[in-house]
């Protein structure tokens, strides 16, 4: 799925300052051991800028690593292009690494992608209200060995009076190959404009296998029974626990950019996926 580029001109090549794309650049790395000595070699190569001054990150590591990265940008309120090299397991969102290539040279050839994430409202049965936000999906999870029961509205109509299985999710183009694919969810064209409305392990109703809705279409999850049956809320890698109801809703007022070595784009590597036999 992850080809490596063609970069020989950019092997050991010096970065070209005229054709920057780019001029202040921060490095970041996740602390597994991989990471931090990439890190520690490419910080060796150039002068880095601190990340709330620069117009672009590199960031080393794995995909959780970038949503990290990118959720922390959102909650700052200040989002740059992020340029990954994967030093992690499967790295979707990431390029490759290559010890010996110039990363100037790649950053500012990398074409970039933009993705808008799910903005989500949740009310916890003690009336708290939270607000989170999801780069890949938003999940409905049971706490307990009891199935969860929920109630799902989309747009201004209840479409699901109950739904009974371990829980549901709503999954973003850019996160339909995750946790949305493994649930037997579809893969969503990046471009599509659309939502994965994706059950967990249903069993009730048997047939329904879920939906793909127009991403401007707002979804309510309502918890049925939640003193019996507990239910978490988890957006990527943030969860709150003993939820009420999740109103969810695309916020294109918040979008990332993520960049990609030419002929490794997401939108590449999600068709890509649809015809992985392996």
């Amino acid at each position: 799925m992850d080809q490596a580029p063609t970069m020989a001109d950019d092997t050991d090549a010096p970065d070209k300052p005229e054709h920057n794309r780019f001029n202040k650049v921060a490095l970041l790395a996740s602390e597994t051991p991989r990471a931090q000595e990439a890190f520690s070699m490419l910080w060796a190569q150039r002068d880095w800028s601190p990340l709330q001054d620069a117009d672009a990150a590199v960031v080393l590591g794995g995909d959780g690593f970038m949503l990290q990265t990118l959720h922390s940008m959102l909650d700052s309120g200040r989002v740059i292009p992020a340029y990954g090299m994967n030093l992690g397991t499967v790295g979707f969102l990431m390029n490759r690494f290559h010890k010996r290539a110039a990363v100037m040279s790649r950053i500012n050839r990398a074409r970039g992608k933009t993705i808008a994430p799910l903005r989500i409202t949740a009310t916890t049965q003690d009336g708290e209200q939270h607000t989170m936000s999801a780069i890949n999906e938003l999940s409905l999870l049971r706490e307990t060995r009891q199935t969860a029961k929920i109630e799902i509205t989309v747009g201004s109509r209840v479409r699901i009076e109950e739904l009974v299985g371990d829980g549901v999710l709503v999954s973003t183009p850019a996160g339909s190959t995750a946790y949305n694919l493994s649930a037997n969810g579809p893969i969503l064209p990046l471009d599509s404009g659309m939502l994965a409305l994706t059950p967990i392990s249903p069993f009730r109703p048997r047939r329904w296998r879920g939906a793909i809705l127009p991403d401007e279409m707002p979804i309510k999850f309502r918890v049925l029974e939640p003193a019996k049956r507990p239910i978490a809320a988890v957006a990527d890698q943030k969860e709150l626990r003993d939820i009420a109801e999740v109103s969810i809703e695309i916020a294109h007022d918040m979008e990332l950019e993520l960049l990609f070595d030419p002929g490794q784009s997401l939108a590449d590597r999600i068709v890509a996926e649809q015809f992985a036999v392996d």
